[in-house]
């Protein structure tokens, strides 16, 4: 008999407290709905990391994901940014390495 392995494969980014996610990209452009018949799939984990004072979520998204577009939120409106591209996404290992080397004993 063979077993079909399914491994699903994810990317990571960091995202400051009071930002949220706006558009996403794939390889074709922006994400889709209609053509994927569904929402990316973009997760905030129940982890974050102290950097410079700032709280940073640590969020999970499909591998097919390849951008993502991020905006801070009203409550934390800023005139001097509008919206930011995160263009470079983690793996895991990177995640962990992070939030390794944020721990305090």
């Amino acid at each position: 008999m063979l077993f079909k392995l399914l491994v699903t494969l994810v990317k990571y980014f960091f995202l400051s407290d009071g930002w949220s996610v706006g558009r996403v990209w794939e390889l074709g452009g922006l994400w889709n709905e209609t053509a994927w018949r569904r929402k990316p799939q973009i997760d905030r984990l129940n982890i974050c990391i102290w950097e410079n004072g700032e709280k940073l979520w640590l969020y999970r998204v499909e591998d097919e994901i390849l951008m993502v577009e991020v905006k801070p939120t009203e409550s934390v409106e800023s005139s001097s940014i509008g919206q930011v591209v995160l263009k470079r996404l983690i793996t895991a290992d990177q995640a962990i390495d992070l939030i390794g080397s944020n721990v305090e004993f």
